[in-house]
């Protein structure tokens, strides 16, 4: 039997199959449809789903699927692994959550920050005994070129250069890469070396739609050692907490 996982994100829905610990399936939709996940049911025996949603609203398919199978909502109690300090644990991004508990189930015991790069930045940590007190949210790397051209009356919408590697940009686009991609680049070394001076012995954890961008822009730096990069570590999260629910 296989467990289904959902995560609904602000841009893309990600679903995946689990057999246990391991991941079997994993996709990615703008939106997804009852066929996509009748297809899935069918192939793979699946026993249950866990979905986590930063929307209020349920979607179609979603009603569907509660009728074949058994539908967990993933909650602010399910701290499967973990102890959450966070002040409102109620107002915590489910994808921040899922990506501590993520990080915690693959690598027990030890120091982890978590960098999730999506429509947003997120910076979370976890500690090598399972304490989370909490992170920083910061604009992504889309959100950034966006508020440049929604913002200023001269700025174009420009998209990201991943072949850019100057200081500077010697035009006007060129210093948007530049201010935007570079800005990137100090704030994620600024972070992880914040953590670093309490914490030598740090996993970093990349994960998100802009993870491998972020990879590069790290891969010169001395923090390069440490980074791991885990593209499905929510839904290695959701697929902890879904497991933990059946305890």
């Amino acid at each position: 039997m296989a467990n289904l996982v959902i995560d609904i994100g602000n841009t893309y829905t990600k679903i995946a199959l689990f057999r246990h610990n391991k991941m079997v399936y994993a996709g990615h939709f703008e939106k997804p449809d009852i066929n996509t996940l009748n297809t899935l049911l069918y192939d793979n025996e699946v026993d249950k789903a866990i979905i986590s949603s930063v929307k209020n609203e349920q979607e179609e398919w979603e009603t569907v699927l509660k009728e074949k199978i058994p539908v967990i909502y993933f909650n602010a109690e399910m701290t499967t692994g973990i102890t959450n300090h966070y002040l409102t644990p109620k107002t915590l991004g489910r994808d921040r959550l899922a990506a501590v508990i993520g990080a915690n189930h693959l690598y027990p015991g030890k120091n982890s920050l978590v960098i999730d790069g999506g429509t947003c930045i997120t910076y979370d940590f976890v500690d090598a005994a399972a304490n989370y007190y909490g992170g920083s949210i910061s604009p992504g790397l889309n959100m950034r070129y966006k508020a440049l051209n929604n913002y200023t009356a001269g700025l174009p919408l420009i998209q990201e250069d991943k072949t850019f590697n100057k200081t500077y940009g010697s035009d006007t686009p060129g210093a948007m890469l530049s201010g935007v991609q570079n800005g990137i680049k100090y704030e994620l070394t600024g972070f992880i070396e914040s953590y670093r001076h309490n914490n030598k012995e740090l996993n970093i954890i990349l994960t998100g739609g802009d993870s491998i961008f972020f990879d590069t822009l790290l891969k010169n730096s001395i923090f390069a050692p440490y980074i791991k990069t885990e593209p499905y570590l929510v839904l290695e999260g959701l697929n902890a907490a879904i497991q933990k629910h059946d305890d």
